[in-house]
C-alpha cells in the first residue's frame, strides 16, 4: 500500500516515544510505501485536493535519540486520492486551521481518498465534550461560560477541576479545593471574561493512581493501559506535564468502557481512539492523534503498532 501520514514536522519526532513513528516503522517493515506531509503542504487546486508529499525511507540509524532516522525524497505534488490510506496524525490545538484541514480532507474523500480517522468524525468529537454522549461513565460535569453556574458547581462539589475545551497535554487545567482559592481569577482566565466556554468536573481522587489511557483500535480494546501518574505536587498526569507512564493490565471497568464505546466510535469512522479514564470515570475521548503506543509496547511486549497497521490494512482494503 501507499500510506501518507499528515503529521507534524518529522524532525520534531522523539522516535523513542512517538506513536506516529511506531506506525510508520511497522508499516515500512511490511513493505508499504511511506509518505509524509504537513497541513501547509495541502491545496485545493482546480477543484482537486493535492499536497506536496515526500516519500520517506528509514535509515540504518534508528537509535533512541536519532534525528537522522529517515531520508526524504524531494517533495512532489500528488492527488490525495492516489494513496491507499491517509493517516491523520496532526496534534492539536484543534483550531480553525485544523478544521480547514478536515474540510479539505473531506473533499479528498469525495475524490476517492481514504482518511483515517475520518475528518468529519474528528470534527464531530470534541475531545472534552464527546464524553457527554456517554454519561453513564462520567463524573458530574458542567460545560458553560457562565461564572455564576461555575461558582454554583464548585459550591455543590467543593473539589473541582476546570479546563478549556481545546487544550492538550494538560495545558490550562486547574484544581480548586473547598476553600475556593483563586476560583474567580481562574474562571475569568479560562472563560476570557465570559467569552469562552469551558468544562468543570468534580475532582476524581483516583487520579493518584493515574490518568489511564485506554486505546481502542478498529473497535478492539488494547489489553494494557498506560497509567499516567502525577508527580510531586502536580495534579495532572499528562506525560507532557511530567506524569510518569506505567503500563498496566486493563481493569474490568476500563474494558467495559472501551468495549461499550469502541464499536460505536469505529462505526463513525474513528479507527483509533484514546480514551482517558480516571478511577471509574471517562474523562476524554481523544481522536486527533492518540499516543502511548511505544510506552505500552516497551513495558508489556504487546505490539500496539502491529495491531494498528493490521486494522489499517483491513479498513483500507475493505473500502476499496
Amino acid at each position: 500500500m501507499k500510506i501518507a501520514f499528515l503529521a507534524d514536522p518529522l524532525d520534531s519526532f522523539k522516535i523513542y516515544k512517538d506513536s506516529t513513528y511506531a506506525m510508520m516503522a511497522e508499516a515500512a517493515k511490511r513493505g508499504h510505501a511511506i509518505y509524509a506531509f504537513e497541513q501547509s503542504d495541502m491545496a485545493l487546486e482546480n477543484g482537486v485536493v493535492t499536497a506536496n508529499v515526500k516519500k520517506i525511507t528509514f535509515t540504518d540509524d534508528q537509535s533512541k535519540y536519532s534525528k537522522a532516522w529517515y531520508r526524504a525524497d524531494v517533495a512532489k505534488a500528488m492527488f490525495l486520492s492516489e494513496f491507499d490510506a491517509i493517516v491523520l496524525r496532526k496534534d492539536p490545538p484543534f483550531d480553525m486551521e485544523y478544521i480547514y484541514t478536515t474540510y479539505l480532507l473531506e473533499l479528498a474523500e469525495k475524490q476517492g481518498a481514504q482518511v483515517f480517522n475520518k475528518p468529519q468524525a474528528i470534527r464531530d468529537h470534541n475531545e472534552k465534550l464527546a464524553i457527554a454522549q456517554f454519561p453513564q461513565f462520567t463524573s458530574p460535569t458542567l460545560v458553560t461560560r457562565d461564572a455564576a453556574r461555575l461558582r454554583a458547581f464548585h459550591e455543590e462539589h467543593q473539589d473541582v477541576i476546570l479546563k478549556p475545551l481545546d487544550g492538550m497535554g494538560g495545558v490550562g487545567i486547574f484544581r480548586v479545593k473547598a476553600d475556593g482559592m483563586n476560583l474567580g481569577s481562574i474562571i475569568e482566565t479560562l472563560t476570557h471574561n465570559g467569552h469562552q466556554t469551558i468544562m468543570i468536573q468534580r475532582f476524581i481522587p483516583e487520579i493518584t493512581a493515574g490518568d489511564k489511557r485506554v486505546l481502542v483500535i478498529g473497535g478492539e480494546v488494547v489489553p494494557f493501559t498506560l497509567a499516567r501518574i502525577p508527580q510531586g505536587t502536580e495534579v495532572r498526569g499528562n506525560l507532557a506535564a511530567g506524569g510518569l507512564g506505567v503500563a498496566q493490565p486493563i481493569t474490568s471497568r476500563e474494558r467495559e468502557i472501551g468495549e461499550t464505546l469502541g464499536p460505536v466510535l469505529a462505526a463513525r469512522g474513528l479507527l483509533l481512539v484514546g480514551l482517558d479514564v480516571i478511577g471509574a470515570c471517562l474523562t476524554e475521548v481523544n481522536v486527533t492523534s492518540p499516543t502511548c503506543f511505544q510506552e505500552i509496547t516497551q513495558q508489556t511486549g504487546f505490539n500496539v503498532a502491529e495491531l494498528f497497521v493490521n486494522k489499517l490494512e483491513a479498513a483500507a482494503s475493505k473500502s476499496h
